[in-house]
């Protein structure tokens, strides 16, 4: 295949996937990075809007003030809303996260009606800034429908790409190939150690469980650190605690770190280039790896009903459990939502299976389990409501509707108005 040609299916793959995610990151290895950029730039068929990350981007502020400037040459009433912001939010951003992203997207709202691109270029350069990692992250879930990012960078960005992927917000492309494993290092036959994050969290070192922490918060360090190619210090700390002075996290930190080599006889945290990453001459193996491949083959298209129905019930069997169940800081948090809304995603999967085939029981019994991980998925009620009205069991819809409408009233909110809809379909 000629260059040319090359080039031309990678754009292709681009563009074909602009449709299938939010966020699309153009792997740094990548030949073509920037010849795609420019393709994409200079394609008339798609609005496209481009900011290219400079060296005063290092924190969210800069980052914003920068944006702005370049893109109402782009669009000229952009920043006409964070310019109407109080000087507080900007005075203490991390507090005012959700305004931030608030205001920002009505900015992206008012682009186009149509389907657009919003690129970000040269993203390394805000590789020191956790703020801007944890904006970019939170603008996932409130980005505009219409609106999809693409990002190009050097190095791989600090962002969670396994659970990002898991949830179906990211892809990443390696010029005409979407990467569906090996996202962080390279998978092995031979392993040092096993880790798995579905469920209480345990590790295994030559087929032993390791028990020897000194405590629950080396083995988090470990999970933390699997999560993302490369992590700072300061995110540590914030993360873990974030009640502490910066002193005495930087403290508490080394402390843990020593531990976490301790329990595995072995430097797990590496330091290069102002950053920490998990030592890549460590083979290990990590189930959400395997748990995340599983859906991205069931997601394909291209391969066979059978191999995607195989590997959406691979996905379902790896799922143990919540993402370290148990543990309740604000980062398993947000990571445990991304993986169950997978998990909820392979169970529909089979359900529909179940559904093609007339068993509507197990159906219903496939939907009931997704709804313990994810009892806030207001769309697995209504399925479940139905397919307990078409198995003739409709006192069981009803009793099943009043349980979501009083859970969502200790949250002060009531049922969306299609559950609305069914519900009164049932009664009638």
């Amino acid at each position: 295949m000629t260059l040319h040609n090359q080039i031309n299916s990678a754009y292709k793959l681009l563009i074909e996937q602009l449709n299938q995610a939010k966020l699309l990151l153009l792997h740094p290895a990548s030949r073509y990075r920037s010849v795609l950029i420019a393709k994409l730039v200079n394609d008339p068929a798609i609005p496209v809007f481009y900011y290219a990350m400079g060296p005063d981007d290092l924190d969210i502020n800069a980052f914003i003030a920068g944006l702005t400037h370049d893109l109402m040459n782009q669009h000229p009433t952009f920043g006409r809303h964070l310019n109407m912001l109080p000087a507080s939010v900007f005075e203490n951003p991390e507090n005012s996260l959700d305004i931030l992203l608030e205001t920002f997207t009505a900015e992206l709202a008012e682009f186009s009606d149509d389907p657009f691109v919003f690129i970000l270029d040269e993203y390394d350069r805000s590789n020191p800034a956790d703020d801007i990692q944890k904006f970019i992250e939170r603008l996932l879930d409130w980005l505009p429908p219409n609106c999809r990012i693409v990002v190009n960078s050097r190095t791989m960005p600090r962002l969670p790409w396994i659970a990002l992927i898991a949830r179906g917000d990211a892809l990443v492309l390696r010029d005409d190939t979407i990467v569906r494993s090996e996202f962080y290092r390279p998978q092995t036959d031979e392993v040092d150690i096993e880790v798995f994050a579905l469920g209480p969290g345990y590790v295994l070192q030559n087929g032993k469980l390791v028990n020897t922490w000194e405590g629950h918060l080396p083995r988090l360090l470990l999970f933390f650190a699997l999560d993302q190619p490369i992590i700072t210090r300061s995110e540590i700390c914030r993360s873990f605690w974030p009640d502490l002075t910066d002193e005495q996290a930087v403290n508490v930190f080394h402390v843990t770190k020593r531990r976490l080599h301790k329990a595995l006889d072995t430097e797990v945290l590496v330091h290069e280039n102002g950053f920490y990453r998990f030592n890549p001459d460590i083979r290990v193996y990590y189930d959400l790896d395997e748990f995340t491949s599983s859906l991205l083959q069931g997601r394909n298209e291209e391969n066979g009903y059978e191999t995607r129905l195989a590997a959406m019930e691979w996905a379902v069997k790896l799922y143990d459990g919540p993402y370290l169940q148990g543990h309740n800081d604000l980062w398993t948090q947000e990571r445990r939502a991304y993986f169950r809304f997978g998990f909820a995603e392979a169970i529909d999967f089979l359900a529909q299976d179940w559904l093609k085939q007339g068993r509507k029981e197990q159906a219903l019994l496939l939907y009931l389990k997704a709804l313990k991980e994810s009892p806030e998925r207001e769309d697995i009620h209504r399925i479940v409501m139905q397919l307990y009205q078409e198995l003739g069991r409709r006192s069981e819809a009803i009793a099943h509707y009043r349980a979501l409408e009083h859970m969502l009233k200790q949250e002060k909110r009531k049922p969306e108005a299609e559950t609305q809809a069914i519900y009164k379909q049932i009664l009638g």
